[in-house]
């Protein structure tokens, strides 16, 4: 089970590129190079994080990397480009902050209980520098009016938060749960209230009233859908190759226009099982599962705005399907996000070295997990 994800990985980039090759009936280079090194990111995520101890001595500097790369955010993009141009590459330094924000997340079960008194409260010092991390990431997302990425950090926030205070034998008050979901509730009702105004417009626009306006990309891609039905109109045939952002931001109606909603389908099963199989496996450790969830639910999130974005279901946000959509930043990252999946459930063994093999007549070799 260990290599499931290797296999799976090279599955769904070989469908990205047979898809972004097909849409422009061309072979797409620079998208299979992205590929190329998504795999090779993945690797190395996966050499870095398979010692959760190693990684847990380093949470300052985790913490000192999401600054360093909220400040490049604030310094070198605004709400008009969010993407920073290096040559012919294009990079979005918001990308990076997700597997940055992911292992900060994570926690062992030893950090949980390390409490402090803070007036009548028992609290860790940990939980409260992951809550001020998440709150500068929702600063400077606002600032920057790139709100479609909120929801991928408030569920990353959200998993590790649940598996911060719900750690084995944890004693939580439920009450302090339910007082805390209704802080957020309210905090999101607050913000839904006090949005700027093309957010409030985007969230109560008829599509089919304004096919020309807001509602142009979301309307385009519910025909193309419907015109695509199970099979497809063939690869390369659809007229949703002529929209804005058809490769990456509405890539799931492209996909069902050419290849049909069978396809379609089958891509998005294949990512999630990705994200299925690392929470079936048994974690290395518990900072591992942490990881792991952590990751699993900025895939989901991503691949929900997407798909429900495009089929008018949520208001359009703009947010890439992981590994699918065009763009050398999300494939990067997904690959790092992949490679921490790898990470969090693959064994390690050693061999026992037994200093009394000549007493032994058939000598085998003990093999035990290492934690």
């Amino acid at each position: 089970m260990s290599y499931v994800l290797d296999f799976l990985l090279i599955l769904i980039l070989n469908m990205s590129v047979i898809f972004q090759s097909c849409f422009d009936r061309t072979f797409d280079t620079k998208h299979y190079i992205t590929c190329i090194v998504c795999l090779a990111a993945a690797k190395g995520a996966y050499l870095v994080c398979r010692n959760h101890k190693f990684l847990q001595d380093k949470k300052l500097y985790i913490y000192g990397a999401i600054g360093v790369v909220l400040l490049i955010v604030l310094i070198f993009t605004s709400a008009e480009n969010m993407w920073i141009e290096i040559g012919s590459f294009t990079l979005q330094p918001s990308e990076f902050v997700k597997p940055l924000f992911v292992l900060a997340c994570a926690t062992s079960i030893a950090d949980q209980q390390k409490k402090h008194k803070i007036l009548f409260f028992n609290v860790v010092y940990e939980n409260l520098a992951i809550f001020g991390i998440m709150a500068a990431i929702c600063l400077v997302q606002v600032k920057s009016h790139d709100y479609g990425s909120l929801p991928t950090f408030i569920g990353i926030y959200g998993i590790g938060f649940i598996l911060r205070i719900c750690y084995p034998k944890a004693k939580f008050s439920k009450k302090k749960l339910f007082a805390v979901i209704a802080i957020i509730v309210v905090c999101l009702l607050i913000g839904l209230k006090y949005a700027p105004e093309y957010v409030q417009h985007r969230l109560h626009v008829d599509i089919w009233s304004d096919k020309t306006g807001d509602g142009y990309q979301q309307s385009q891609a519910l025909i193309a859908i419907a015109n695509g039905g199970w099979f497809g109109v063939g690869p390369g045939k659809g007229f949703l190759s002529n929209i804005f952002a058809y490769d990456n931001d509405i890539v799931f109606a492209t996909v069902s226009e050419e290849w049909g909603l069978l396809y379609a389908l089958m891509m998005v099963l294949t990512i999630i099982i990705i994200t299925s199989v690392p929470l079936i496996n048994p974690a290395r450790s518990y900072y591992h599962g942490t990881m792991s969830a952590c990751v699993c639910a900025a895939f989901i999130v991503q691949m929900a705005l997407n798909i429900f974005g495009s089929c008018n279901l949520i208001p359009f946000t703009g947010v890439t399907i992981p590994f699918i959509s065009s763009g050398g930043s999300s494939l990067l990252v997904s690959g790092l996000m992949t490679g921490m999946l790898m990470a969090g459930q693959s064994p390690v063994f050693k061999e026992h070295k037994d200093n009394n093999k000549k007493k032994q007549e058939k000598p085998e070799p003990a093999w035990r997990w290492q934690e």
